[in-house]
């Protein structure tokens, strides 16, 4: 497959599992406690593929203007965002074995963004089942020559960062939910994968770019100090910046394997 090909197909991908994503965004973005939405915003119950999980928060009963503005503008986004990550997956990953792994998890990743920023709160209900996936998602890519990685230490490092966010939950759990803690344990899967310098490295980025955000919002007089902020998505940017950043071999003495990167030589 050529390089044209390949942008093709990993912009497909995005594009269309993009398209998934607004209605379950809409019905996980509820407060703690609340149950999942089950009705459009105009009060029709959500039916539709997949016991209604799938598709636009509206349903055809909406308004033409209410329609567009709670449904099609959202799919805009969602597709949007799964695309650049998916195409940025690619372009630092190459053709390696472990990037069907990425793409499979790249838009459960923007579903919980979504969500995050939407009600602060990244809900277990695809947290652990995504934890699960990239193991065994990893695991299947481990099986395959040329991947970029090990498994081995993809478990242990969603190990060791789920412990790592979870003592820091205990002592303070206003500052990290336990949603961060699950999501955890599938970045350090992640940013494990290709190894402990990334592990460190990618956890350190998130949390470093969540830290600047909430200063300058404070500068800024747009929130008061201690404002919660939702952390899932510098989470997902720091996996994704590790991923892109041993992807592209770009680090000293780390395992990267020796599959091809596109716009690249061998990964020594």
């Amino acid at each position: 497959m050529g390089i044209a090909g390949f942008v093709a197909g990993v912009t497909l991908w995005g594009a269309l599992t993009g398209l998934l994503l607004p209605r379950a965004a809409y019905r996980l973005s509820v407060e703690v406690g609340l149950p999942r939405r089950s009705d459009c915003p105009a009060g029709h119950p959500l039916t539709g593929p997949a016991r209604g999980w799938l598709g636009l928060p509206v349903c055809p009963g909406c308004e033409p203007a209410g329609r567009w503005r709670a449904g099609y503008a959202p799919v805009a986004g969602s597709v949007l965002a799964s695309v650049l990550v998916c195409l940025a997956l690619g372009a630092g990953v190459g053709a390696r074995p472990e990037l069907a792994a990425w793409l499979l998890l790249a838009p459960f990743t923007v579903l919980l963004c979504f969500v995050d920023q939407a009600v602060h709160r990244l809900p277990d209900v695809v947290t652990l089942p995504l934890a699960a996936l990239t193991a065994a998602a990893l695991g299947v890519a481990a099986l395959f020559t040329g991947t970029g990685g090990s498994w081995t230490r993809a478990l242990l490092g969603g190990l060791v960062l789920g412990a790592v966010y979870f003592l820091f939950h205990l002592i303070y759990p206003p500052g990290m939910g336990f949603g961060d803690v699950t999501l955890a344990l599938t970045v350090g899967q992640i940013l494990g994968w290709y190894g402990w310098f990334v592990l460190f490295a990618g956890a350190l980025a998130g949390s470093s770019a969540a830290s600047v955000y909430g200063y300058v919002r404070t500068a800024l007089r747009r929130a008061e100090p201690g404002t919660p902020l939702a952390f899932g998505p510098f989470m997902a940017g720091g996996a994704l910046a590790g991923v892109l950043y041993a992807g592209l071999g770009l680090g000293l003495g780390l395992d990267l394997g020796s599959g091809p990167v596109l716009g690249a030589g061998p990964v020594p």
